[in-house]
């Protein structure tokens, strides 16, 4: 493993914890569940990035376990996303759009700087791969955030917030479904030596 990795998660574990942060005080600032959503992601990059460093050089059977577990709770975000969006639609609470487009803009610029420190890294086993579509996650909803929030303006409705909120809940799970595929793949293959010495 090039050792510039670890300096490159050190790096991305400290931008995405302090997003956050940010974005989920915004979020109940606002009223967005977009913003939420999208701090959320955050919160789930910070902890993926954190596993990938505490496992590497470790056995493929441990990385690919901690992939699993990256995976599952990908899912279940995925679920309290979509379940909060529900929620909020009956409230039907209007966000404020100037607070989620400053924010969706901030958001941006530490991903994209994530992003772009990641890219040499996005080829690789179910752990790696999982920290590469989780970024990619936090790119593209930043973008979707800040449609949403020009959606919120126009319309002075908490419907487009809404629909971005469930959109980023369907790629949580699309990710999770990715990383799970390929992390249970990588563990039966990690029993293999196990099994044959037996």
């Amino acid at each position: 493993m090039d050792p510039r990795y670890k300096r490159v998660l050190w790096t991305v574990i400290g931008i995405n914890g302090a997003m956050f942060l940010t974005e989920m005080a915004a979020g109940q600032l606002a009223g967005s569940q977009a913003l939420k959503a999208d701090a959320l992601d955050f919160l789930a990059d910070t902890i993926t990035y954190g596993l990938s460093l505490a496992v590497i050089g470790a056995s493929l059977r441990t990385r690919a376990t901690a992939a699993l577990f990256k995976g599952l709770s990908l899912s279940i975000m995925a679920f309290w996303v979509f379940g909060s969006t529900v929620y909020q639609t009956l409230v039907l609470g209007l966000p404020s759009a100037e607070v989620m487009g400053v924010i969706g803009f901030l958001a941006l610029a530490a991903n994209l700087g994530s992003v772009l420190l990641l890219r040499p890294y996005k080829d690789g086993d179910a752990n790696v791969r999982s920290v590469w579509l989780c970024s990619r996650n936090d790119a593209i909803g930043n973008v979707v955030v800040m449609a949403a929030a020009l959606g919120v303006w126009g319309t002075s409705t908490a419907w487009p917030d809404l629909a971005v909120a469930a959109l980023m809940a369907g790629i949580f799970l699309s990710s999770s479904i990715q990383i799970l595929r390929q992390a249970w793949a990588e563990y039966r293959q990690g029993e293999k030596p196990v099994a044959a010495m037996g």
